[in-house]
């Protein structure tokens, strides 16, 4: 089983990835450490000397590769859903849970980080604003389940995370411990 988290940059993805893999006893993956291994500089660094696109095309290709694994949580970068290849991997071969934040949350939590390179710009709440306006709707299509952060503490989130797996029907013993 691979249980994919998504959601704007700030929402928790890897932060609850890392308790949820735990949790679940599988393997855990971030994306974008990832992507900045096989890049060997930040995403910042590339996504300023080589633009978007050619961003994408590398998280295109990493987010492939980790969909065809047997078993892990995967943390994925904010704008993973803008590709449909991406949406449609992570929806045909993931569980997908959408970390829903509001705008004002994640600016709450990242108005001092410099290294979002969408939102070093002169106003980052209206950037969370019109990136949550944009990308809700995709995050939504790729996603099984939703859950709204709010402020509840990682542990909490995780638990609602295993509660909606388990209501689902989903199988979280990892595939080599005994019944």
């Amino acid at each position: 089983m691979i249980v994919s988290l998504i959601g704007l940059p700030g929402s928790g993805k890897s932060t609850v990835g890392r308790q949820l893999a735990r949790r679940l006893q599988l393997p855990f993956f971030d994306s974008d450490h990832l992507i900045e291994q096989q890049l060997g500089c930040s995403i910042r660094e590339y996504f300023e000397r080589e633009g978007e696109d050619r961003f994408r095309d590398v998280e295109e290709s990493v987010i492939d590769e980790l969909t065809q694994k047997q078993t892990g949580v995967i943390s994925t970068g904010g704008g993973v859903i803008l590709r449909p290849a991406n949406r449609q991997h992570l929806r045909e071969r993931c569980r997908v849970v959408y970390l829903n934040s509001s705008p004002d949350e994640l600016f709450r939590r990242l108005r001092h980080d410099v290294n979002r390179p969408l939102l070093q710009v002169a106003d980052p709440l209206a950037r969370l604003r019109d990136l949550h306006t944009l990308r809700d709707p995709l995050y939504r299509e790729t996603a099984h389940f939703i859950i709204e952060t709010g402020r509840p503490s990682v542990a909490t989130l995780v638990n609602m995370i295993v509660m909606q797996l388990e209501l689902a029907g989903v199988p979280l013993k990892p595939l080599n411990s005994p019944p």
